[in-house]
């Protein structure tokens, strides 16, 4: 369990009773499932943690290739969080933002890009202290630079008042990013040393 879906048994069941009260178990187009509903979970959380394609991931499972698209276009929508408010004390927390590139299909959101055929890029804010995932926004196409999303995404506004940490590419967005280098100026001391503690903190949206 663990080791393909990254969650303890305990947590599965959170996330399926979570399935289960949002009519996760009803038919799709009135056809029958033929897999239990935790089986269905369990497959699309699968699919989406490992990123395998549903051509290797049918097999495994002993079903059909259209069944498990069936699966995931039912399942997909209902693993996603409830939306939540911004927290109370946000001023108070450092938050850390990053683009990152997902695999899509759907050619009217994605573009071909440096990583993938075709791609969007997602902003993503996490909580430098949990690591938890306070928002993200909805995607553009993979080509268009973290800077241009951050802007159009809304982000900045849920933001207010927060201290956010961004890599080079948020240059003049309004959060705290690494001290640039110039030509033929190379960095102070004291910058180096802000940039490598700046580094070590900002890897936990990579993470």
């Amino acid at each position: 369990m663990e080791t393909f879906t990254g969650l303890r048994l305990e947590q599965f069941g959170r996330l399926l009773k979570a399935v289960r009260d949002r009519s996760g178990n009803g038919t799709l187009r009135g056809r029958p499932w033929s897999l239990p509903l935790a089986e269905r979970v369990l497959v699309a959380v699968v699919y989406y943690r490992t990123n395998l394609t549903m051509r290797k991931l049918a097999p495994l499972f002993g079903i059909s290739f259209s069944t498990l698209c069936r699966v995931i276009q039912r399942l997909g929508p209902l693993l996603a969080p409830e939306p939540v408010s911004r927290p109370a004390d946000a001023a108070d927390r450092l938050w850390i933002v990053d683009g990152t590139l997902l695999l899509v299909r759907d050619r009217r959101v994605g573009t071909s890009s440096r990583n993938y055929r075709f791609s969007v890029n997602v902003q993503v804010i996490v909580d430098a202290e949990t690591w938890l995932v306070i928002a993200a926004a909805r995607p553009m196409p993979g080509t268009t630079a973290d800077a241009h999303v951050w802007r159009a995404s809304g982000l900045a506004d849920f933001c207010q008042g927060v201290t956010v940490l961004g890599d080079g590419a948020y240059l003049n967005c309004g959060m705290a990013v690494p001290h640039r280098k110039r030509p033929r100026r190379p960095l102070l001391a004291g910058e180096e040393a802000d940039n490598a503690a700046h580094r070590t903190v900002r890897a936990r949206v990579e993470h």
